[in-house]
């Protein structure tokens, strides 16, 4: 996968892209991020990317002429770009908020290009005409999108194949399956007086699965309810779900597992 990121600090994607999965990814081949100087396309002489806003007002806004030029350059024109394969989007404020729908959403993209304002936002003819979509990591304002569109790449870069040493980490983490992640323990079992779970203890699969699942319900109500609203849930986690709750102190009834039906032999020919 290929990622561009305009921005008028690529030196802050130095470390970062270089680091970790991300920077494993990239020596695998697997990923590969460019972070563009916008002022390197700007036809101002003296370097300059933003000006006044019209109307008035406070702060500066960015120009639409170097992102136009500069996006022309990485992805063509707009009219023959194909936003299946490649993707541009906005770090903005004013976006949908990230998720992990939408991370594995643009894993599957060939190229996607990240636009990082700075001041009072970019001049909105660039959103008009190149702009896919609009993506938050959150209602808070911060100094630029810069750490928004590391937060993405971090987050869409562990879903490609073969970027992280185990392939079920990513399925398991929070979120990924509608869910907050059940908790971690590891060696020693005893650590000053606090015991690691017996049933992860056990050996038994099963009894591992359904306390992990359990566990996971837990966190889910107790930090993120809403995560649980509407959501369809198969007759097994349905009775988890009322055994996590009860485990919590709240009175709720357990469903009764349906009975499998016997199979009615067929009545012998005479």
């Amino acid at each position: 996968m290929k990622i561009d990121v305009l921005t008028i600090f690529p030196e802050m994607f130095t470390g970062p892209m270089d680091a970790s999965i991300i920077g494993r990814a990239r020596e695998k081949g697997i990923l590969s991020v460019t972070a563009h100087d916008v002022r390197a396309y700007t036809t101002n002489k003296h370097r300059r990317v933003d000006d006044t806003p019209f109307g008035g007002g406070a702060g500066m806004v960015m120009n639409a002429q170097p992102f136009f030029d500069a996006l022309a350059a990485i992805c063509g024109p707009p009219e023959q770009r194909d936003p299946a394969r490649t993707r541009v989007a906005l770090l903005t404020p004013q976006g949908a908020v990230f998720s992990q729908a939408k991370a594995r959403e643009l894993s599957a993209l060939k190229q996607m290009v990240l636009i990082c304002g700075r001041y009072e936002g970019i001049d909105d003819r660039v959103r008009q005409a190149w702009v896919d979509e609009e993506i938050s990591i959150g209602d808070y304002v911060l100094t630029g999108g810069e750490l928004p569109a590391m937060v993405v790449i971090d987050a869409v870069a562990r879903l490609l194949p073969g970027a992280l040493g185990d392939a079920t980490s990513a399925e398991e983490e929070s979120f990924s399956d509608g869910l907050l992640e059940y908790p971690q323990y590891t060696k020693p079992a005893l650590f000053r007086g606090m015991e690691a779970p017996a049933e992860l203890l056990s050996g038994h699969h099963e009894a591992i699965r359904r306390w992990r699942r359990k566990e996971a319900f837990k966190r889910t109500y107790q930090n993120r309810p809403e995560l649980l609203m509407g959501r369809p849930l198969s007759v097994d986690d349905q009775v988890l779900l009322a055994e996590a709750l009860g485990e919590l102190g709240l009175d709720v009834a357990i469903p009764e597992k349906p009975k499998k039906k016997r199979a009615r032999g067929r009545e012998p020919r005479t």
